[in-house]
């Protein structure tokens, strides 16, 4: 069991996990080209050669990034594969830069436990102009927004410079 940067021929097992989550409207869709232009952002957890599950760091702006289509099959879900998935895509954040990311999401309580904090969604117009006017349900969206910043050492610091409980 492990998480590893996306190869190519994880692409269609991410796009399937994607739109299985698109489909109970809890993830945007993605088509396969979408999967293969993104594929760089993605991380994947594999367990005995198949992939369970899938993460994206996608970078918005300048220091600004996304972690984004963090989806994990329905029958490896509670074994703490999403946090590691959160994890490694937090990790890789200081390597491109970045220093703040966030995250839409109908699961606020998962996000609100890797101690990031609630935010304004007009406070991402980057990401609102980029990708919700895109979504079915813009404008009147009930995503909530999260950020956090990122410590030079790849994990989440508080605003008091701590670390979050993990």
């Amino acid at each position: 069991m492990s998480v590893r940067k996306a190869h190519v021929n994880d692409a269609p097992a991410i796009h399937r996990l994607v739109n299985h989550y698109a489909r109970q409207e809890v993830m945007l869709p993605l088509s396969l080209g979408d999967v293969y232009d993104r594929l760089r952002d993605f991380f994947v957890y594999e367990a005995d050669g198949e992939m369970l599950a899938c993460g994206a760091l996608h970078v918005v702006w300048e220091d600004l990034a996304e972690v984004r289509s963090l989806a994990v099959s329905e029958d490896a879900r509670r074994r703490g594969i999403g946090r590691e998935l959160f994890h490694a895509c937090i990790a890789e954040a200081p390597s491109l830069g970045v220093r703040r990311v966030f995250v839409l999401t109908f699961v606020p309580e998962f996000f609100a436990g890797l101690g990031m904090a609630p935010v304004d969604k007009e406070a991402l117009p980057h990401k609102v102009w980029a990708d919700c006017v895109r979504c079915p349900r813009f404008p009147h969206c009930d995503e909530v927004a999260f950020i956090a910043q990122v410590a030079a050492d790849g994990t989440l610091a508080t605003p008091d410079g701590g670390r979050p409980e993990a």
